[in-house]
């Protein structure tokens, strides 16, 4: 198969000559050559489409009302939440919705950081995303968890010759990138993922830059949390991702509270829903409702 990069180029209107000549400093005769697509991939045509349908046609508050829009609405709301899943090969009920990947690392960071106490580990790398290095700072600062680093090797790769110094009976979890933003380094997950489940720790595993390059088998990868964000892999901003073993997520506390990710309210207190509602506070963006 050869790849036809016009046709390609032609999907997408920001490459397609609808943008490029109002660029400043740019000539209206040269076609758009876009290079950062790992801080944020351009959107086809087909998305754009999606939420001109969906706002022209499909408009409703998913999961508040039971008349035909806000059905129709709830269904896509559901149906992306089944996409999801089938590209990570996961269960689609550990599907959790949020503003972005790193909403989806801040929460981990919040609702699985109450069940730390001080003194617990948690093990990153010196590769990680700002995104992926300042939640746990921050749980440090709250709960006096102790952040323990993975050197990088002079390849630019998770050194993990320093495994077993790491990964302690006090870690509880392992939260390293699958592939560098920095790099691109595809991460060697597998002995991490062993070495922390024989002390019972769990692993997050930061796809952000990973997913994009194909569906995901998270179940393979032993992965117990994967994070990744909708605007990196052509979807508009505003949306991301955040899989969960169901079991897990069903122990933690809610990361926000709101609108439909309650039970009961009365003014005693407040019984919360099930995962993956009980982490989707509020009224979710139209990129979560077309997928």
């Amino acid at each position: 198969m050869t790849f036809d990069a016009a046709a390609v180029r032609a999907e997408f209107p920001m490459l397609n000559g609808h943008a490029s000549g109002h660029m400043a400093g740019h000539r209206g005769d040269q076609p758009l050559h876009y290079l950062d697509s790992a801080a944020m991939a351009q959107v086809p045509g087909a998305v754009i489409d999606a939420i001109t349908r969906h706002e022209t046609t499909t408009r409703a508050n998913v999961r508040r009302g039971v008349y035909g829009l806000a059905e129709r609405a709830t269904e896509a709301y559901e149906d992306a939440r089944r996409a999801v899943g089938r590209y990570l090969h996961a269960d689609p009920e550990g599907v959790v919705f949020t503003p972005g990947g790193t909403a989806a690392l801040n929460l981990v960071a919040t609702a699985f950081g109450e069940t730390l106490d001080a003194g617990d580990e948690i093990v990153i790398s010196e590769l990680e995303h700002h995104s992926n290095i300042v939640p746990w700072q921050m749980l440090r600062e709250r709960r006096g968890v102790v952040v323990k680093w993975f050197p990088v090797s002079d390849e630019g790769r998770l050194d993990l010759a320093p495994l077993g110094n790491l990964i302690t009976k006090k870690c509880k979890l392992v939260s390293v990138t699958h592939a560098s933003n920095v790099t691109g380094a595809v991460s060697f997950v597998s002995p991490i993922v062993g070495a922390a489940h024989a002390v019972g720790a769990k692993v997050l595993l930061d796809g952000c830059q990973a997913a994009i390059h194909g569906p995901v088998d998270v179940p393979a990868l032993g992965a117990d949390f994967y994070v990744t964000s909708g605007h990196k892999m052509f979807g508009p901003t505003g949306v991301g991702v955040l899989w969960g073993r169901p079991e897990l997520l069903a122990a933690l506390p809610p990361f926000l509270g709101g609108g439909e990710m309650i039970e009961r309210v009365t003014m005693e207190r407040t019984t919360y829903a099930d995962p993956p509602r009980r982490f989707e506070a509020g009224t979710p963006p139209v990129s979560q409702v077309i997928g």
